[in-house]
């Protein structure tokens, strides 16, 4: 999987050397070359010097064949305007956006940008949205068998009621998170593009109840 990352800083680093370690095929870009000095010795993904929404750096850094794009540069104008670019020119799935301003997150998750304000961001949520893996386990009780997760879902559930979701998955929603702030909803609350779903259920459960959401459709 090709992943193309906005940012050498701390955070965009130490993502890059986690996702090659993965075995993944990266290429981070940043303005400052010597940013580049934060990548791990064992780096061997590729390095872009530009500017991250510039065509012609998106597509020296391999865009087109990008599987998922994280921005997380210093700057919220630049991390949003190189995420829709990716999403909306290049048609990238996988995009996040890591942004400053918790004030501006909705006008953002409205365009389709998953965004997390930075207080909350960390390098594994950002790993999870970049690449999908069904459900994360957030915690489990004394006897393994009931688990709470963050589950992915199609975006055929979002504008439905979450007792719509409880219903179709034999599931009860824990609590949501909405930019970057936890919620506790009620049946009526409904699912919005980018929330984070967390789910209770048991843990026998947790692949079917994936694959439903996955694919939209209803527990038989």
């Amino acid at each position: 999987m090709h992943i193309v990352i906005l940012g050498a800083g701390r955070v965009g680093a130490l993502l890059a050397d986690r996702l090659d370690e993965s075995g993944h095929s990266v290429a981070i870009i940043d303005q400052n070359e010597q940013s580049f000095r934060r990548l791990g010795t064992a780096f061997k993904g590729e390095t872009i010097r530009g500017v991250g929404f510039d065509r012609q750096t998106l597509e020296s850094a391999g865009i087109r064949r990008a599987h998922a794009f994280a921005a997380v540069s210093s700057g919220d104008n630049t991390n949003i305007i190189a995420a829709r670019t990716a999403r909306e020119t290049y048609g990238v799935e996988n995009v996040v956006a890591r942004i400053y301003d918790p004030r501006r997150a909705e006008v953002y998750q409205r365009l389709g940008i998953p965004t997390v304000a930075t207080v909350s961001w960390t390098t594994g949520q950002i790993m999870r949205r970049m690449i999908p893996q069904g459900a994360n386990i957030e915690h489990r009780d004394a006897s393994g068998e009931i688990v709470v997760c963050e589950v992915n879902y199609d975006e055929i559930w979002v504008g439905r009621q979450l007792d719509e979701i409880e219903a179709a998955t034999a599931t009860r929603v824990a609590f949501l998170t909405r930019h970057g702030t936890g919620l506790l909803p009620t049946n009526s609350t409904v699912l919005q593009f980018g929330d984070l779903l967390h789910l209770v259920l048991p843990a026998n459960r947790r692949e079917a109840v994936c694959s439903l959401l996955a694919a939209g459709g209803v527990d038989q």
